[in-house]
């Protein structure tokens, strides 16, 4: 007879081994084995994606308008500005990849015309994206970098309508003719349509499995920033650094939400998101506190 009580003086019986094994769980940005494309790979955003995916395990396929140093698979110079430089490397690439991240950008206000801008940032980010897109597995993902600079496409949803519709690079560049003012200098409404086109393609891709987001970084610290500075006035970035964690964003901050969001583990349902990343400057903005006074903002 068993005495009540008796069973917590009981010796357990010996787990069987499989019953004593952890559970294991896969790392959210573990990228090993996962093939992945990223465009302006050289130096910035791009730079550090690359280096971080190659501490991820990684196989990385750099495009480039320059030499890319990084140890990568594959590298390739490609003018994403150039619908027929595109065209070229696509033999070249991966027939299956997991992510392309699109970080290929230019400055705009400086150095390049309004319509070379929109053909980088813009025309060529979604020729690529579209030409290797079936290549993209179940599950994959593309991310870019847009800009906080695009926030402004709420004003424009007729227009980037519009642009959708051309879906050529052709068409995208035919369609920019006459359109000078609602350009400006290119940088602001290629990053809306950036946002735009993340959002207009999620809802269609994410039903082959394929994922859509961006990133749009506020003031970040990268070569090109001495073109921001000369374009908008070191007033306006002082402001925009001010308001929020006070300094300029690294491009090595970036790069970890890129690979979040190309990450089916980490991401996986995350879809059509323009993520801000601006230290708080927007938040401050949208609660009223920031002192424009402070500030020379020009005209």
């Amino acid at each position: 007879m068993v005495r009540p009580g008796s069973f917590l003086n009981a010796t357990p019986s010996t787990p069987h081994p499989t019953e004593m094994k952890e559970p294991t769980m896969a790392h959210p940005l573990d990228y090993n084995g996962r093939t992945v494309v990223v465009t302006g790979a050289a130096t910035g955003m791009g730079a550090e994606t690359v280096a971080l995916l190659d501490t991820l395990g990684a196989d990385v396929h750099a495009v480039d308008i320059v030499d890319v140093a990084s140890p990568v698979a594959s590298a390739h110079r490609v003018d994403i500005g150039d619908p027929a430089s595109i065209d070229v490397v696509l033999a070249d690439l991966p027939d299956r990849i997991h992510a392309l991240v699109n970080c290929a950008g230019i400055p705009g206000g400086t150095r390049f015309d309004a319509r070379t801008v929109m053909r980088v940032n813009f025309l060529g980010l979604r020729h690529l994206s579209e030409a290797i897109f079936d290549r993209i597995a179940p599950g994959g993902s593309i991310t870019s970098v847009a800009s906080l600079a695009g926030g402004g496409w709420t004003n424009h949803v007729a227009e980037l309508s519009g642009l959708m519709a051309a879906d050529s690079f052709a068409d995208g560049d035919t369609w920019l003719n006459g359109r000078e003012e609602l350009l400006g200098d290119g940088y602001s409404f290629s990053k809306e349509c950036v946002q735009y086109w993340t959002m207009w393609r999620s809802t269609t891709a994410v039903k082959t499995g394929v994922r859509v987001n961006s990133i749009c970084p506020g003031v970040t610290d990268t070569k090109i920033l001495v073109d921001f500075r000369e374009a908008m006035g070191e007033g306006a970035i002082q402001m925009a650094t001010d308001a929020g964690i006070g300094r300029p964003a690294t491009p090595d901050e970036m790069a970890p939400a890129l690979l979040f969001l190309g990450s089916d583990r980490a991401a996986s349902y995350v879809n059509g998101v323009n993520l801000i990343i601006d230290g708080g400057f927007m938040a401050a903005m949208t609660t009223g506190q920031v002192d424009f006074s402070r500030y020379d903002l020009g005209s």
